[in-house]
């Protein structure tokens, strides 16, 4: 019963949020300064690993100040990486908020959540103060340029990164993939039941 309860209250917030972003506080300033590249490819690169695959490690720093490491996590945390392909856009800056409604649900199974992009330090900085209070470390893999995404398979030919999200175990283990139509944000519900399966 409890569970039926938390689903339907995660399903009614999820509806909220794909109805409306203003409801996380972005503002009309904010939403003044978004880039729209319009349609783009849906995707443009081919993947390096797949389910099942020992994740690359890296060590990125993060706009909180210092260095994080994918290595930390071994054997203490389920992790997702969630790559966008840049800062200030239309797409990218309604994603990202989106995880604040669902934090429960990785705390509830021992996961955190790593934001990705290949924009500087500087610019993450900026755009997600304006983008409000963010639950989880964004890292910036500019230098060198999308090393990070490169090993994993998700650099673009022009140089950001797809949609895409990595589902990763605490033994390392690559436990699920979605390398999203680029134009589209992916659905909060169908990563729930991805952290959902792999538990505590």
């Amino acid at each position: 019963m409890r569970n039926k309860k938390a689903l339907l209250l995660l399903s009614g917030l999820v509806a909220i949020f794909c109805l409306s972003t203003s409801a996380f506080g972005l503002s009309d300033a904010f939403k003044n300064n978004i880039y729209n590249p319009g349609i783009m490819k849906p995707t443009d690169s081919v993947l390096k690993v797949n389910v099942g695959d020992r994740a690359p490690d890296f060590t990125l720093p993060a706009v909180s100040g210092g260095k994080v490491s994918l290595g930390h996590y071994l054997g203490k945390k389920n992790v997702v990486l969630s790559f966008v392909p840049a800062a200030w856009t239309p797409v990218c800056s309604d994603q990202w908020p989106g995880y604040n409604i669902v934090k429960q649900i990785f705390d509830k199974n021992n996961a955190i959540l790593l934001g990705i992009t290949v924009d500087n330090i500087p610019t993450l900085f900026a755009w997600t103060n304006q983008m409000g209070k963010l639950w989880f470390d964004i890292l910036s893999d500019f230098w060198p340029h999308g090393a990070v995404a490169a090993k994993y398979g998700v650099l673009r030919s022009d140089g950001v990164t797809e949609r895409a999200l990595f589902v990763i175990d605490k033994k390392g283990i690559v436990r699920y993939i979605d390398v999203h139509n680029i134009n589209e944000r992916p659905r909060l519900e169908v990563l729930v039941k991805e952290l959902e399966k792999l538990g505590k």
